[in-house]
């Protein structure tokens, strides 16, 4: 006679702070863990523009999520992009090249994240890819890297100046901290580089459609932010909607239907995010609602409505209008895993999720970042300083926070830049340089 099943069956979709946090908040549990994830890292996406601009390696920001969970022994990664989850059968569908799985579970958390958004204008991704993945980060590093030396081999000076015309689409934190990059890179860490070209007469270019600068973060703190972009050589246009790109360059209009081009063939899109496509799955079958980034509503407890078995956490979860941020996804998550935890135990549920905010910071140069905290406001070198301890706190294991370290002191004391390297497995961002540079130069105006 087969023995009866006692385990709970936990499977966690994601392996990003949701993902990772709820399945280690589960350790001390009799649960049976399982975390399905498409990557086989976990990913600490606030520094993905430093893989972008060479300071920092992909696997100092991306940890093999076995090796973290490797003394977890509740707890297994399976590789497989979730493609389907059934709520009536309690089962997920994960997918790998070389076939699929079907997972079973009593609980189940979904982190399964976000990705660009477009605006319905998907055509855009070509030549103005986003920044969610390793992929996009090594890509953007290939198209940067890349487009000053090709600036290098072109004798034509309209074409120097559209290869060494930057442009960052959104003006949130990542937009602000890529763009303050890309200027430090151009007018510190290359001098004296080039021969045929002067990287620091680069064109580094913000914009958005918004009237400010990290507006969620105050117009005290956006102001210090904008004024330190420009000092550093950031050319900061706002009011301003695209409406298209191409290969060569980007176009936008004004509030007042004014047309502008900007000729340029290195361009990164910062402008908004999109959740899982999961996310519509699991409302059209539970009959819950989505916001318009496609955000699950769930109820207080995070539970998806009608199924207090589904937790939906992070950025796939729409709740009293939390933002989509680390610390949602990690505070989510976690509440997530205590209700769990207390329903094994056979403990009261649906205990509603209360959000601890710890604020909000973002680098815009060398020794500058602005970081909002409760009350405080601080901008310069404190804010800096505060950004770089919470960054590493969260980095996961100590070897990564070592390098790290020196790979900041090398970068931010010195000039240098470790991660320079670009090859060809950098297809994307090759192929969209390559094809640019057979276009003919823009016509003058």
């Amino acid at each position: 006679m087969q023995e009866p099943r006692t385990a709970h069956r936990v499977v966690v979709i994601g392996s990003g702070f949701g993902g990772l946090f709820a399945t280690r908040a589960l350790r001390r549990t009799s649960a049976e863990v399982t975390l399905v994830a498409k990557t086989t890292h976990h990913l600490f996406q606030p520094l993905l523009y430093q893989v972008a601009t060479g300071i920092l390696a992909a696997g100092e920001i991306a940890p093999a999520t076995r090796h973290i969970l490797r003394d977890q022994r509740n707890a297994r990664v399976l590789l497989g992009e979730v493609t389907s989850i059934d709520l009536e059968a309690r089962t997920v569908t994960s997918v790998t090249p070389s076939g699929t799985t079907t997972t079973p579970y009593d609980s189940l958390i979904v982190a399964a994240g976000a990705a660009p958004s477009y605006f319905g204008n998907d055509r855009f991704a070509e030549h103005a890819p986003g920044m969610k993945t390793i992929d996009d980060a090594l890509e953007m590093r290939g198209r940067i890297f890349e487009a000053f030396e090709l600036a290098e081999l072109e004798p034509d000076p309209t074409l120097v100046q559209r290869w060494l015309t930057f442009v960052v689409v959104g003006a949130g934190a990542t937009g602000v901290e890529m763009a303050g990059q890309i200027a430090e890179l151009a007018h510190r860490t290359l001098k004296g580089n080039f021969r045929n070209i002067d990287p620091s007469r680069s064109r580094i270019v913000l914009l958005d459609a918004a009237p400010s600068v990290l507006g969620s973060f105050g117009e005290r703190l956006s102001g210090k932010a904008t004024r330190e972009l420009e000092d550093i050589g950031v050319e900061v246009q706002l009011g301003l909607k695209v409406v298209d790109v191409d290969a060569t360059g980007i176009d936008v209009v004004d509030g007042a239907g004014k047309h502008q081009r900007i000729e340029s063939v290195c361009k990164m899109w910062a402008a908004g995010v999109s959740a899982s496509p999961l996310g519509a799955q699991l409302a059209a079958a539970s009959g819950a609602k989505v916001d318009r980034t496609g955000r699950v509503e769930v109820n207080p407890d995070c539970t998806l409505p009608g199924h207090p078995d589904v937790f939906v956490v992070g950025d796939l979860m729409a709740l009293d209008g939390l933002p989509g941020v680390a610390q949602v996804a990690i505070q989510s998550a976690e509440h997530a895993a205590d209700q769990i935890a207390r329903r094994i135990r056979g403990d009261d549920v649906g205990l509603p999720f209360r959000y601890k905010d710890k604020g909000s910071m973002a680098t815009v140069s060398r020794f500058h970042a602005v970081a909002s905290v409760g009350r405080l406001r601080l901008a310069g070198f404190p804010a800096w300083v505060m950004w770089l301890v919470v960054h590493l706190l969260y980095l996961v294991g100590f070897k990564n926070r070592l390098t790290t370290v020196l790979h900041w002191t090398h970068s931010f004391v010195g000039r240098g830049r470790a991660e320079r390297v670009i090859t060809s497995q950098q297809v994307l961002g090759r192929s969209a340089i390559e094809g640019a540079r057979r276009l003919p130069a823009a016509p003058p105006e």
